[in-house]
């Protein structure tokens, strides 16, 4: 385990205390200029996240195409009573990579715990929706943390305790690379502790067809989402992305069980990074993000592996989506 940064702790209301872990800051030009010099450039999904980026995102999963995000709703919709029957009483979920904190609304309603523990990185993002949230459910005492919880999986004071439910909703988990899923689910594990659980979603294999459209929507906001990291990087690091001359590509790689993301030149890109050049000639493909997809009997299989024990595994008629609670 790392040393423990210092906290700064802040009380911003009567149930809304406010941990600061100070998140480490990386060099992000550094960063960016060792990943597109690589032998396969690619860029981390990160840069996908500015304020467009994000407003992007939200769309996406509003389309007719993006299915998960309002199959893992209805689940939970459908099936939290059974769920919380499962567990008992709930004194704490945690949520690392809460964002905006929508999802966890509907455990908050039907659970009714005594804390709520949200972990974001984005300090003004995390402020934003935890203020709400307290004044929305203010018999929740809200814990909210501003960490990077890749890094840390760890609570702050004196938050651990028997009952902690940790919230992994949505499709994130596929987006690790099996090596990086196995130590991330392992760092779950520790975050839930002695008797605690995890509540995780996962997507599903299914046709590639419907995957490519999930990929590729018609009105085009994955295509867009995509293209706007690199207006992002254009922004802060001033690379001069011909980005009219970028195209996006997803497709499903079967023999991975995984869609892939790229952007593709369509011209030669002379890249401005720092003091130095790079040119990438047409043709080449950035590869931005990996989305794995998964079998029950195998994600439950990787659960295991982690020191979990599998407790209940919920999914739609179509088996589009998974929804699964394992034991610390």
């Amino acid at each position: 385990m790392k040393q423990a940064m210092p906290v700064n702790e802040q009380q911003l209301g009567p149930n809304l205390t406010f941990y600061d872990l100070h998140p480490p800051a990386t060099d992000m030009l550094a960063e960016v200029r060792q990943s597109l010099s690589a032998r396969q450039p690619h860029l981390h999904p990160k840069f996908f996240y500015d304020q467009t980026g994000s407003r992007l995102f939200d769309a996406i999963t509003a389309t007719e195409e993006y299915y998960p995000t309002r199959t893992e709703a209805a689940l939970l919709a459908r099936h939290n009573g059974e769920m919380q029957q499962q567990l008992g009483d709930t004194a704490i979920i945690a949520e690392p990579g809460a964002g905006s904190c929508q999802k966890v609304r509907q455990l908050l309603e039907c659970w009714s715990p005594e804390r709520y523990m949200p972990l974001e990185i984005s300090r003004d993002c995390l402020l934003d929706a935890t203020r709400q949230l307290s004044r929305d459910f203010p018999a929740v005492q809200i814990r909210a943390v501003c960490a990077d919880y890749c890094q840390a999986l760890s609570l702050p004071g004196d938050s651990r305790q028997p009952g902690q439910v940790v919230f992994f909703p949505g499709s994130t988990i596929g987006n690790f690379e099996p090596d990086a899923r196995r130590q991330f689910l392992r760092g779950l594990h520790h975050l839930a502790g002695p008797g605690g659980a995890l509540l995780i979603g996962a997507d599903l294999q299914k046709d590639s067809a419907r995957l490519h459209a999930a990929y590729n929507d018609a009105q085009g906001l994955t295509a867009a989402f995509n293209l706007n990291a690199l207006h992002h990087l254009n922004r802060e690091l001033d690379c001069q992305f011909d980005v009219d001359n970028m195209r996006h590509l997803a497709f499903y790689n079967a023999d991975a069980a995984r869609i892939e993301m790229h952007l593709e030149c369509l011209e030669d890109q002379r890249l401005q990074l720092g003091d130095t050049h790079l040119t990438l000639k047409s043709g080449t493909r950035i590869h931005t993000e990996n989305s794995y997809k998964f079998t029950v009997e195998g994600f439950t299989r990787e659960l295991v592996d982690a020191g979990f024990t599998p407790q209940g595994c919920w999914t739609d008629p179509d088996n589009l989506f998974s929804l699964h609670l394992a034991r610390h």
